[in-house]
């Protein structure tokens, strides 16, 4: 894959949720993936097991965490391509105004 389009479209074909469901169910996947990749990078720092075969489980939960984010994407109708776009077009408004660390949206 060289693209988001190109991913987001792949995986749209592999979606086999309610579309009753859309926007519930991508959401609470993602969460959920998400948990289990930070499940795995906690095993990492603190040493347990085969550091190759956590690396490689990390990969593996990236990519559950791409689809269900592709999924969401695609349920309020945007595409990923314009959201990393407009991610990067923030995060460089706030390293050029000397805001990049901090909390809150609006900085």
């Amino acid at each position: 894959m060289k693209t988001f389009a190109e991913y987001q479209t792949e995986a749209r074909k592999t979606a086999g949720y309610d579309p009753a469901l859309k926007i519930t169910y991508s959401t609470m996947g993602l969460v959920g993936e998400a948990g289990e990749l930070a499940n795995k990078v906690k095993k990492l720092m603190r040493g347990d097991a085969n550091r190759s075969e956590l690396i490689e489980g990390i990969r593996g939960e990236m990519g559950d965490v791409l689809w269900y984010l592709s999924a969401l994407a695609d349920d309020i109708g945007v595409e990923l391509s314009d959201i990393a776009s407009e991610n990067i077009l923030k995060l460089r408004s706030r390293q050029e105004r000397g805001k990049i660390r901090g909390g809150g949206d609006n900085r």
